[in-house]
C-alpha cells in the first residue's frame, strides 16, 4: 500500500489505492484530524461521523477511479478539483453507479506529507 502524498497530486492516487484496498483504517490516514467530509451536497461531517460516512462509500466493496483535473497548491495548501467513479454491482447484487467531481483541500502536515483537508466529493453539485 502506498504511503501518503510526497505532492500534492498524489493525495487523490493514495487515497483511491486505500479506498480500493478496503481498508477503513487506511483510508483515514488519508485525513488530517478534523478534516471535513461531505458526503452528500450541503452536509459536512466531521470526526466520527465523516469516518462513517466515508465507510458506507468503502462499504460497496467498489473500485473507485479517479482523475485528477486540476492541482492548483501555494505553500503547505492545495485545491484538488477530482473527477471520479464508482461503478459496479453491489454485494447485494444491485447495479451502483456513483460519479462526481470533487473540490477537495489538501494540506502538508509537519511530517511532510500531504492530506485531506476538505474532501468535498460532489463539488458544486446542488443539494
Amino acid at each position: 500500500m502506498r504511503r501518503l502524498a510526497e505532492r500534492p497530486e498524489d493525495v487523490p492516487m493514495v487515497f483511491a489505492e486505500r479506498f480500493n484496498s478496503g481498508d477503513l483504517e487506511a483510508v483515514a490516514e488519508v485525513y488530517e484530524t478534523g478534516a471535513v467530509f461531505v458526503p452528500e451536497p450541503g452536509s459536512p461531517l466531521t470526526g466520527t461521523q465523516a469516518h462513517a460516512a466515508n465507510g458506507r462509500f468503502v462499504g460497496l466493496g467498489l473500485p473507485i477511479t479517479v482523475r485528477p483535473r486540476h492541482v492548483y497548491s501555494t505553500g503547505d495548501i492545495a485545491l484538488l478539483i477530482v473527477d471520479w467513479v464508482i461503478d459496479g454491482t453491489d454485494r447485494d447484487g444491485r447495479p451502483v453507479h456513483i460519479e462526481g467531481t470533487a473540490t477537495d483541500v489538501a494540506r502538508r502536515g509537519q511530517d511532510g506529507r500531504w492530506r485531506y483537508v476538505i474532501d468535498n466529493p460532489f463539488g458544486v453539485r446542488a443539494a
